[in-house]
Order: C-alpha cells, then sequence, then structure tokens
C-alpha cells in the first residue's frame, strides 16, 4: 500500500492490496497472455500491475493526478501498459480505444456513486469491450443480478440483463480495503451480448421499464400512467394484451414481458 498518500473522499478511493484477492479478479475476467485489458481507476496500481503481468495490453484510465509518481513506476517497469489521466465519463471514446487492437476486456474497482453512469456509458456508446468484471458494493451487484419478484429487482436489472449476462463471481469482505469502507464489495462478470434480444427501440424500451418501476407501491397500470403520462384505459388495455392480471406490479414482469409491452404501447400510439 502507498504510503503518505492523502485519499481523496470525493473519488471513492478504497484501495486493495491482497495479491490473491487481485489474481482471482484476474481470473474472474478471464485475463489471458492474449487479452486486452481496460482498467477504469487504476489507484495506487495493485491490480494494474496484476493485470500487466498476465496481459497482453493494459490502458488504465485513472482521474487522480496526484498518483501519476507512483503509477509511472509501473509504466517503467510493464512496456504493455498505458495510463490516461482523466475522468473515464469525460474522456472522449476514441481517445480510449484507439490504444486497443480489437475486443477488449473491462476491469475496474469502481465506487458507488460512478458504478451506474459507467457501466451504461460502455453499453449505451457501444465500447469495443466484450466483458465487464467489476469490484462494487455488493447489494449494487445484487440489485444488477436480480430475479423478477424480488425485492431488488428493479429497472437497472431489466435492462442490463437484456443487453448482458450477469453473475456474482465472489463477495469481498470490507476488511480487504483501505481505507476500510463501510460495506462488502462484490466481483460481478457482465458478459456483453447486445443482441440477447430482439429489441427494436431501446431507448423507448428503457423509458417503459424505468416508468414501470417509477412508483413500486403501485401497480402497473398506474406506474404506466403517471410515468408514461398516458390515460388509465390504454395502460389497462396494454397490460389485458399482454395477458396479465390488472393488480400486476412491475416487479413481475420478466425482460420478454417488457420487450412485449414496450411493442404493444407503441402499437398502440403511445409516444415512447
Amino acid at each position: 500500500m502507498i504510503v503518505g498518500f492523502n485519499f481523496k473522499k470525493k473519488f471513492g478511493q478504497n484501495f486493495l492490496s491482497d495479491k490473491n484477492l487481485l489474481t482471482s479478479i484476474a481470473n474472474d475476467a478471464q485475463i489471458t497472455a492474449d487479452s486486452q485489458a481496460l482498467e477504469i481507476g487504476a489507484g495506487a496500481g495493485a491490480l494494474t500491475e496484476v493485470l500487466a503481468e498476465n496481459a497482453k495490453k493494459v490502458v488504465s484510465v485513472e482521474i487522480d493526478r496526484d498518483l501519476k509518481p507512483y503509477l509511472d513506476l509501473l509504466c517503467d517497469k510493464y512496456k504493455n501498459l498505458n495510463i490516461i489521466f482523466g475522468d473515464f465519463l469525460k474522456l472522449d471514446k476514441e481517445t480510449i480505444e484507439q490504444n486497443f487492437d480489437g475486443k477488449y476486456k473491462v476491469v475496474a474497482n469502481l465506487p458507488y456513486y460512478i458504478t451506474t453512469p459507467i457501466i451504461f456509458r460502455l453499453l449505451d456508446e457501444h465500447f469495443n469491450a466484450e466483458s465487464l468484471t467489476l469490484m462494487v458494493q455488493k447489494e449494487v451487484a445484487e440489485r444488477f443480478c436480480a430475479t423478477v419478484g424480488t425485492s431488488d429487482y428493479g429497472a437497472v436489472s431489466v435492462i442490463l440483463q437484456s443487453q448482458a449476462d450477469l453473475k456474482i463471481t465472489r463477495i469481498v469482505d470490507k476488511s480487504l480495503f483501505y481505507p476500510r469502507p463501510n460495506v462488502d464489495s462484490a466481483v460481478i462478470n457482465i458478459t456483453i451480448n447486445h443482441d440477447k434480444f430482439k429489441i427494436d427501440d431501446r431507448e423507448a424500451f428503457a423509458k417503459v421499464v424505468k416508468a414501470s418501476f417509477g412508483y413500486r407501491r403501485k401497480t402497473l397500470i398506474n406506474s404506466l400512467q403517471l410515468g408514461l403520462g398516458i390515460d388509465k384505459a390504454l395502460a389497462e388495455s396494454a397490460v389485458k394484451e399482454l395477458n396479465k392480471p390488472l393488480d400486476i406490479r412491475g416487479e413481475r414482469l420478466s425482460v420478454e414481458d417488457y420487450i412485449e409491452l414496450t411493442k404493444i404501447l407503441s402499437k398502440s400510439g403511445c409516444t415512447l
């Protein structure tokens, strides 16, 4: 662990140093001698070094320029490593992808406040990533992987699962981080598959899903009314055509149900 560094709460800095765990994360990401890896958030460089030891090429994006002296030492040691200093959410896609030749794997230890924006930027902008292996808060990972009808199942579960296969590969105790966070973490593997389902209009699909979960204590009909600004008759008609009971709630619909519901609403003339 680096000595004398001023950890910055605004960047959500909680670093790992356990070599066995870091190696396990690289293995979860299926990093091999032929792999190219994009790391988001190099931190002190502990995971960066493991990736550089095992991959063909590693590009790491780090927002905190105060870490440059530590990361420069790694770049001197590993010629297959390139560090880009900047905010991943603001960097131009081409600035990142020009460093790769073909598909790559994303590996990251992400702070909670940027986990979802980073994942959806990678998916929505169709980065050339084949998979994401991410250390995130445990409850966040559980929400991403949640199944129909559970309390964790929500809009983000549906939208992610509509274009990727997700699994939690390991739980990581909070005691393994420094500074120590308040909650445990989990490693989640997200294998991207944009063609997993045939979705004609992803923007409309996302709008319907978000509206359906916008008022969790209300029925799907009421949520559609409020979230989409449609009248009750149209919402009822759509739920009936979906062959679902009128008192059903949004968390009872599968990804396939939401795809069909979007088609029904679009066909009915609803503006999505």
